[in-house]
């Protein structure tokens, strides 16, 4: 992209959604797609790449999926076309991938992106931009972990029991079983750990509300218009390093006098505050990514682009080469090596995820299973694929 060519919109959103599947995928892979939990070890690599990515990556899918939704539905409204009923029959079909992906990989988030997906066709309705971000702020604010935190200092049993999350036989039997242990597991006990998880930790709530966010900003042209809003980035870089920063002082400095205080709440408040610091975080990254974006004038993040235009197939084709590598169906190495070589592992392999995306978008229009996704939602064949 030449040094005088003006970024464009689609480019840096695509770039921006290639980013969250790479910080997704270094999460996975130093987690063992979750098999680190059978005996984790919290060192730097850890640290550093939880610090950085988790919480985030998966959060940055949620607000994009918003701000896809918008688009849709703009060019539909273009066109003249009511695409409500169309969108609504495009999540069913992600509900589809998202449930066969959810038997070889239990933290599959395309489950909880198409369930919840359908209240975006509500919050679409609400026409008054203030009125909306109220309630994204509103929803954001993790008000059902505070409730549950008010509950156990109140003594109420519910809130004092052990989040059923923990109960999570399933990482066994993918450690040590066959195939087909793991997906019965999977389909049982694993749906019901993942789903309390997010539940429990808040997760669902920040999904929701980010749906939320990423609507107004397609709404306000956010990234169809990036020049507008380049003093509104700075300042809103500053508000959210000086969050970032404030929250993690409480967390570091305030909140052990909390929880000594508090015992029974501690969980819930340290949950919502984390989640929070999440947020604080997510929102410093996406702004210095655009900031970045526009002055290098779109040059190596754009490379990120052909990532982002197949989100899908990535996101699944990683779960379909790597689960085997890791599981004790397949090679069973989850144990066999540092968090550090799980890294770089993944830092090499999502390079060559690059390279294949690049080349693909030369020949195709579309990714493999965006193809069918849009093909099945058209409910024709006749969608271009080679070029």
């Amino acid at each position: 992209m030449g040094a005088t060519t003006k970024p464009d919109r689609m480019v840096l959103v695509d770039s921006l959604r290639g980013f969250a599947l790479l910080g997704l995928f270094l999460v996975h892979c130093v987690e063992r797609f979750e098999l680190f939990w059978l005996d984790p070890v919290y060192d730097r690599t850890f640290q550093w790449t939880f610090g950085i990515f988790a919480g985030k990556a998966y959060a940055l899918f949620a607000l994009c999926f918003g701000l896809s939704f918008y688009i849709i539905m703009e060019r539909a409204r273009e066109r003249g076309e009511a695409y409500a009923g169309t969108f609504a029959w495009r999540l069913v079909i992600l509900l589809g991938f998202g449930i066969l992906h959810s038997l070889i990989y239990r933290g599959d988030i395309l489950m909880l992106l198409a369930l919840f997906g359908f209240l975006l066709l509500l919050f679409d309705r609400i026409k008054n931009n203030w009125l909306l971000l109220g309630l994204g702020v509103l929803i954001l604010a993790q008000l059902p972990l505070l409730f549950r935190a008010w509950a156990a200092m109140d003594g109420q049993a519910w809130a004092l029991a052990t989040p059923r999350y923990f109960d999570n036989p399933s990482l066994g039997v993918m450690a040590t079983g066959s195939l087909w242990d793991m997906i019965k597991s999977f389909a049982t006990d694993g749906q019901g750990a993942k789903w309390w998880f997010m539940l429990e930790s808040g997760r669902i709530t920040q999904i929701i509300g980010l749906f939320v966010i990423g609507l107004l900003l397609g709404r306000i042209r956010f990234f169809r218009d990036p020049e507008r809003y380049g003093r509104t980035r700075i300042i809103a870089l500053v508000v959210s390093l000086a969050a970032w920063l404030g929250l993690w002082a409480v967390q570091v400095q305030l909140f052990p006098s909390v929880a000594e205080a508090l015992p029974e709440a501690q969980r819930e408040l340290g949950q919502a505050l984390e989640n929070l610091i999440q947020l604080a975080l997510l929102s410093v990254q996406i702004l210095v990514f655009i900031e970045l974006y526009q002055r290098l004038k779109g040059a190596v993040i754009s490379w990120l682009a052909p990532m982002g235009r197949m989100t899908l197939t990535l996101y699944l084709g990683q779960s379909l080469i790597f689960v085997p590598i890791f599981a004790g169906f397949g090679l069973g190495l989850y144990d066999d090596m540092s968090n550090a070589t799980a890294l770089q592992i993944g830092i090499v392999t999502f390079a060559l995820q690059m390279v294949f995306a690049a080349w693909w978008f030369r020949h195709f229009y579309y990714g493999p299973l965006e193809w069918v996704w849009r093909a099945a939602t058209r409910r024709t064949l006749d969608v271009p694929f080679r070029k």
